[in-house]
């Protein structure tokens, strides 16, 4: 199965198993597997569930996780999740000049899309030049194929119907890891490409949408999609084209459906894994004390693989901008949030290691960095890079040197302003809302009064992305190996650059947008750190944007949990990790009962 190499907003603390770590939700009675209507006999069949329906089944224009993805596609190279290496996936082979400048790969024999036709290199050049570097196509996957100061993208041409040649104007060191971004079908997406609207776009844009009949997504993963149930539920069929053959010949993958239930609430989680109605479970630390003394009964083992790779974080919004006139934000705030000694201050008042022992019962760790910890990348507190612990009084300092008051235990600014701001979240994470209910407690012990607003997920990603009409938030991103997975993060033109957000592709204009000098250079950094083959030298750029990103704080990172997940004992070969879950070799786990 695909490890796809892209960060994505995060809707709850672990990955969904499937796709890389573990669910934290699964299903409602109402839900149940029990209840889904089938004309088939019992069929080998894995069932999990995330907390809400997906919001595309169009890959560029996807930006949250969990999506249904990693299942139906597949791009040239994967990652392993075990070892890091990357490895062969479509392309069954490749090689690079001395000068580091051009690679060509070559494809497997017989490749199919799941509608029986021929998956060749006209596949892979439609999908590069047409999508992914495509600027009238709003992709993420462009952010991290940027090469150098130029930003420029690399070139892609077929050789013949099984070799295509990638030409860069650098050496770039992600690049390999880079192409496992999906392969998409030409016969079926290049007259939406080529076909404009009335606004001279693109009508792939509205096309691949949850609303299309599953039957027309054709894919090249192990699964392609059977149904979609709106609210219920998401079902996947094995895709008898699918590449990847057994030790002695026979067709993966071996589980023939997976059900994904939609539900709302982690709650009623542990029930229906208990009840033995799903299959895995995340295991978030408020569960873990009650499952793990029935596992022996309960038929199911826990995996712990350390660290999550992810992130959680709250984050200001700095965007000085305006649209139609209006600032984004209120601009009395936006000088408090622009306030590095403010947001510092923020960071000191935070108490991560309550955190830690209350509502992650001691399973987890204090984050201070955007790379994971797995990372070769990743700079330690003990190698340098500045930390906040829990320090009331170094908070009041800094908001004091900063020009704020106190009056009757009330912060208020230099101008007599009560400091208030609301701090947003996804609804229906119980750990997310309990983060959010401390830090409202926690920064009322520095005269700061917090309104907490957990939202529902389409409205929160809607001011997030679009409107921009936020003040604080908390969320997640995804995590890796790579940091140039994290470029459209970092890059102030980004689809993620959240806290200094450019408007995307069909926005509206902002007038003012700046960009600060400690972003440009996180920037630069990461620019360089892409074209430095030299690993050790990479290691010294990376842990330089650590260092600037937690001087400057842009995000405030709060716990790294664990990274754990239930699984029933009838499915074998499972070889968990944080970073690819348990689930990431779906292709060859098969059911013994």
């Amino acid at each position: 199965m695909k490890f796809f190499r892209k960060i994505f907003l995060v809707i709850k603390d672990f990955w969904l198993p499937i796709i890389l770590t573990s669910a934290t939700a699964l299903t409602l009675t109402a839900c149940n597997p029990a209840n889904f209507k089938s004309t088939d006999a019992q069929v080998p069949q894995l069932v999990s569930a995330i907390l809400s329906d997906p919001k595309t089944f169009n890959y560029p224009l996807s930006q949250e996780s969990p999506n249904v993805f990693p299942l139906i596609y597949e791009g040239l190279t994967t990652e392993n999740p075990i070892n890091g290496e990357i490895e062969p996936s479509l392309a069954e082979s490749w090689e690079v000049s001395d000068d580091k400048l051009r690679f060509v790969f070559t494809l497997r024999q017989g490749l199919k899309w799941s509608d029986g036709q021929p998956l060749t290199a006209d596949d892979v050049v439609f999908t590069f030049n047409e999508i992914y570097l495509n600027e009238a196509i709003p992709a993420d996957a462009r952010d991290v194929l940027r090469i150098g100061e130029s930003r420029a993208l690399p070139k892609v041409r077929k050789i013949d119907t099984q070799r295509i040649e990638f030409t860069t104007p650098e050496p770039f060191a992600p690049f390999l890891g880079t192409l496992g971004l999906p392969i998409l079908p030409a016969h079926t997406l290049e007259p939406f490409v080529k076909t404009k609207d009335q606004e001279g776009k693109p009508i792939f844009l509205s096309k691949w949408g949850v609303d299309t009949p599953p039957d027309q997504i054709i894919v090249n993963g192990p699964y392609k999609l059977e149904r979609y149930d709106t609210s219920q539920r998401v079902v996947f069929r094995r895709n008898p084209y699918y590449w990847r053959k057994g030790p002695k010949g026979e067709s993966q993958p071996y589980i023939e459906r997976v059900i994904w239930e939609i539900v709302e609430s982690t709650d009623t989680s542990l029930l229906q894994f208990r009840s033995g109605g799903l299959d895995t479970v995340g295991v978030s630390p408020d569960y873990f004390s009650l499952l793990k003394v029935q596992e022996e009964q309960g038929k199911f083992k826990i995996f712990n693989g350390g660290p999550a790779t992810g992130t959680t974080f709250i984050l200001f919004n700095l965007n000085k901008g305006k649209r139609d006139g209006k600032p984004l934000v209120d601009p009395v705030k936006s000088r408090w949030f622009n306030t590095v000694e403010f947001r510092q201050a923020v960071a000191y008042a935070i108490d991560r290691q309550t955190m830690i022992n209350n509502t992650f019962r001691g399973l987890g760790k204090p984050q201070n960095s955007a790379i994971s910890v797995q990372s070769p990348y990743y700079l330690s507190p003990e190698q340098g890079l500045k930390v906040y612990n829990y320090n009331i009084q170094k908070a009041k300092e800094l908001l004091l040197k900063a020009g704020f008051k106190y009056n009757n235990n009330q912060l208020i600014d230099a101008q007599g302003n009560r400091v208030r701001f609301s701090l947003l979240t996804n609804a229906g994470n119980k750990i997310r809302e309990a983060i959010g209910s401390q830090i409202k407690q926690d920064l009322s012990k520095i005269g700061i009064q917090v309104d907490f607003t957990p939202l529902a997920w389409n409205t929160y990603t809607n001011k997030l992305s679009n409107s921009l009409d936020w003040e604080v938030s908390m969320l997640g991103l995804t995590g890796g190996l790579e940091p140039n997975d994290g470029a459209n993060v970092w890059s102030p033109e980004g689809g993620l650059h959240m806290f200094n957000q450019k408007p995307q592709a069909g926005q509206k204009p902002i007038q003012g947008w700046e960009v600060a000098p400690w972003e440009a250079e996180i920037a630069k950094l990461y620019i360089q750190g892409a074209r430095e083959l030299d690993p050790a030298k990479r290691k010294e750029i990376y842990a330089e944007t650590q260092k600037i990103t937690q001087e400057n704080l842009p995000f405030i990172y709060l716990v790294n949990p664990l990274a754990m997940s239930a699984v029933r004992n009838r499915f074998e070969g499972i070889q968990y990790s944080a970073l690819g879950g348990a689930f990431w070799n779906i292709h060859e786990i098969k059911i013994t009962d």
